[in-house]
């Protein structure tokens, strides 16, 4: 079975980090997420996507972004309920991100940051001085 999700949208707020008895962390945010389609009134509505994220990966989240910033998560999709103080039964659908990513660049103050827990295989494309010039006779086919 698979139980992939992969969202990139902006955040609603700031990330809230609490830490739990033993001490771990974890962040809690919203992420407006843009639908790929038009209403009958031609605006564009968009999805508010309640998230978590644990850990180190909360901290580093919290620390490097804000509200509005445009970002991109990877986790799953998880359902969760518990009693409310009234006795009401709460359900919850949320997704657990596992890693994300930062999809703008840092602004004026704001701390820096890695784009991404994984290499950008874009990153220099438009820079001319790290081009390498390689010729038909080097290609091994």
């Amino acid at each position: 079975m698979i139980n992939r999700v992969v969202l990139i949208g902006r955040l609603t707020k700031d990330v809230e980090v609490k830490y739990t008895q033993s001490g771990v962390a974890v962040g809690t945010f919203s992420l407006a997420v843009n639908r790929q389609f038009t209403n009958a009134s031609g605006e564009r509505e968009a999805d508010f996507i309640n998230a978590v994220i644990w850990r180190k990966a909360a901290e580093n989240f919290a620390n490097f972004t804000h509200k509005g910033a445009l970002v991109a998560i990877e986790g799953r999709l998880q359902t969760r309920n518990y009693e409310d103080g009234n006795g009401k039964r709460v359900y919850v659908t949320e997704v657990v991100a596992d890693n994300f990513s930062l999809l703008e660049k840092k602004s004026d103050g704001q701390q820096s940051a890695p784009k991404s827990q994984t290499p950008d295989p874009f990153a220099n494309q438009g820079n001319k001085s790290n081009e390498i010039d390689i010729s038909d006779d080097d290609l091994p086919f």
